[in-house]
């Protein structure tokens, strides 16, 4: 990829274009919530616009490459750098949370099911599923156990978000 595909610019708002292609996750799930994913799609040489890609399969989120001017100054190529830093740490920590999410929550439906004496499927082989005030319990005491995550979280990104 061309070093130009992987520079990020936060100062000069540009009109915004959607990537049309997916972002493909090579490796096991584990090792891809770990590490921020580079996006695989570089915009056209002579783009002056902002790239925005389709939503990350594990973080949620949408993944930036920006324009860079020619002329960029050291305090924008600064911004830019603390910008790619803040979104490879924000890529990091959804990935993480939401592959503990969805691993807490299978973990915690086997459990209730065989806790009933159910199996996973049903006689038809569908997927036995809880009913919403038994899951509310469960998302309930997830948010309690990672309230210091999404406080500390918090706490990290204000200073990094402009007034």
């Amino acid at each position: 990829m061309a070093a130009s595909c992987a520079r990020l610019t936060l100062l000069r708002p540009h009109p915004v274009r959607l990537l049309s292609s997916r972002t493909r996750h090579p490796g096991g799930s584990d090792a891809r919530a770990g590490a921020a994913k580079a996006i695989s799609f570089c915009p056209p040489v002579d783009s002056k616009y902002d790239w925005i890609g389709p939503p990350d399969k594990y973080s949620n989120l949408r993944p930036i490459k920006c324009f860079v001017p020619a002329d960029e100054s050291p305090l924008e190529r600064k911004l830019r750098e603390l910008r790619q830093e803040t979104q490879d740490w924000n890529q990091k920590f959804w990935a993480n949370h939401n592959l503990t999410f969805i691993k807490e929550k299978e973990e915690f439906i086997i459990s209730k099911l065989r806790a009933l004496g159910l199996g996973q499927r049903d006689e038809e082989g569908r997927k036995r599923t809880l009913d919403a005030e038994v899951m509310a319990d469960f998302y309930k005491n997830f948010l309690s156990k990672n309230f210091s995550k999404h406080a500390q979280y918090n706490r990290y990104l204000y200073p990094l978000t402009p007034p």
